[in-house]
């Protein structure tokens, strides 16, 4: 059941033996995406920060935490599996974040040093969608970048801010993906399906 409003999230569990341990974004969404529901933790990345960076050490007790899982498919291709953000941007040569239409879909909190999604939640049965237009001019976008690190928005009518549990975005020209930090293609069509409650964490 995904966490409602005020509720504790995760339970306190005994460490379990057969503990596997990703050590980024990209390799905890192959992990528990892989239906072999073996116990998983992560040790780094922008989920290990989201849900409190806590060491692992040699803890005797972890949590358990219910996560979401998103499904990504660019274009027609078959879907593939996701935990922390999913990004479009122009291609570098196209002048990547600084021109063009933007979207950041997050389901964890962070984007490396930038507080993306501070009201966002990886088990509330979405995630939260930024999208900015195209008309966003260099200063402003240069203003927005500067202030995401302390989670200090700038409001502004190119930007559109949605919850999403399922939705396709088509783009004006290709857009290069990047998929819990790895680059996964380009694609003038986006999809994004929540799958609540889809795993568990222990951390």
């Amino acid at each position: 059941m995904t966490i409602s409003k005020g509720s504790d999230w995760g339970d306190v569990v005994a460490r379990p033996a057969d503990l596997r341990v990703a050590a980024s974004d990209h390799d905890l969404a192959t992990m528990l995406a892989d239906g072999s529901g073996q116990p998983t933790a992560v040790s780094a990345g922008d989920v290990h920060r989201t849900v409190g960076g806590r060491p692992l050490d040699d803890r005797d007790e972890l949590l358990s935490l219910p996560i979401d899982l998103m499904r990504v498919s660019l274009d027609d291709a078959e879907p593939v599996a996701a935990v922390a953000h999913v990004l479009a941007r122009s291609p570098w040569r196209a002048g990547g974040w600084w021109r063009g239409e933007v979207l950041a879909v997050m389901n964890a909190e962070f984007v490396g040093d930038l507080d993306v999604a501070p009201r966002g939640h990886p088990n509330d049965g979405r995630a939260e969608s930024f999208h900015v237009g195209a008309q966003m001019g260099l200063r402003q976008r240069w203003e927005v970048r500067r202030r995401l690190p302390s989670a200090r928005h700038l409001p502004h009518p190119e930007i559109a801010v949605r919850p999403i549990r399922s939705m396709t975005w088509d783009f004006d020209r290709q857009r290069a993906v990047v998929v819990d930090g790895r680059g996964v293609g380009c694609a003038r069509r986006l999809t994004v399906h929540v799958d609540a409650d889809a795993a568990v964490l222990y951390a």
